[in-house]
């Protein structure tokens, strides 16, 4: 066993996420399975590797201070001072390691526990370790779908494949008035995917037969001119309307009654 299936299990133990979420309402048949690409493992320890480096040596080089700054003392007789300074040089550079297994094991076991699963009917999305996100969309509520691809993706022939349905932003403002980015159960990715075309083709089709069917196929209604409203019409649905209020008068007096 490899210290980083040791770290995924009693992380999986601890932060109880099932290795892969339940499938989306949909037809018999009709799943599809979609997984980031191993070069989106590669971008994000590429990533990895830049962000640890930066930790990692600062750490080693307040690290190596202390080890002088010890050895300075001890020279000066001070072992006190000494002692300290190297048991925090010390505490630093086990630091730096358990920093290194940590954040390996939470990037890679992200990548490996990502899911984007689609039906005729919906989607679900899941990603996230320590703040696990999943959400389910229905096609009838999707407005747009895209594809987003930043320079290094590019030179990785990866995409994200951008899903968004109705609703508001996600984006806050705190006290200062500064932006803070929050989670948006209206916006979902399909993060690092090497097929992004295909998952774009395969989803518009099945919106346009979920729209085909009746359920989001509102615009050409929405189009045709109203009919004018006859006379007679008018009449009746205000003698209607009269009734209606009236039978509510008569239900409103009988409660009261009722609570003398």
């Amino acid at each position: 066993m490899t210290v980083y299936s040791f770290l995924k299990q009693i992380a999986l133990k601890f932060i109880k996420v099932p290795p892969e979420p339940t499938d989306p309402l949909g037809g018999e048949g009709t799943l599809l399975v979609f997984r980031a690409s191993p070069n989106y493992f590669k971008y994000k320890f590429y990533l990895w590797v830049i962000g640890s480096a930066i930790i990692g040596i600062t750490l080693f080089g307040v690290a190596t201070a202390l080890l002088v700054g010890g050895g300075v003392a001890m020279s000066e007789g001070n072992g006190v001072l000494a002692f300290l300074l190297w048991v925090l040089a010390l505490l630093l550079l086990v630091l730096i390691i358990v920093n290194l297994l940590v954040t390996y094991t939470t990037m890679r076991m992200d990548y490996e526990l990502r899911w984007y699963k689609v039906t005729d009917r919906s989607l679900r999305i899941r990603e996230g370790i320590w703040h696990v996100r999943e959400m389910t969309m229905t096609f009838d509520n999707i407005q747009n779908i895209s594809v987003t691809q930043g320079p290094l993706q590019r030179m990785l022939k990866i995409a994200d494949v951008k899903v968004q349905t109705a609703g508001g932003g996600g984006v806050v403002v705190d006290h200062q008035g500064q932006q803070m980015e929050v989670f948006n159960m209206h916006l979902g990715y399909f993060r690092g995917v090497d097929n992004a075309e295909e998952i774009v083709r395969i989803m518009n089709e099945r919106l346009r037969k979920v729209r085909g069917s009746g359920l989001g196929d509102h615009d050409d209604e929405a189009d045709q001119p109203e009919a004018p409203m006859t006379a007679a019409a008018s009449s009746a649905e205000l003698v209607a309307a009269a009734r209606a209020l009236l039978d509510e008068a008569r239900a409103f007096r009988s409660a009261a009654e009722a609570l003398r």
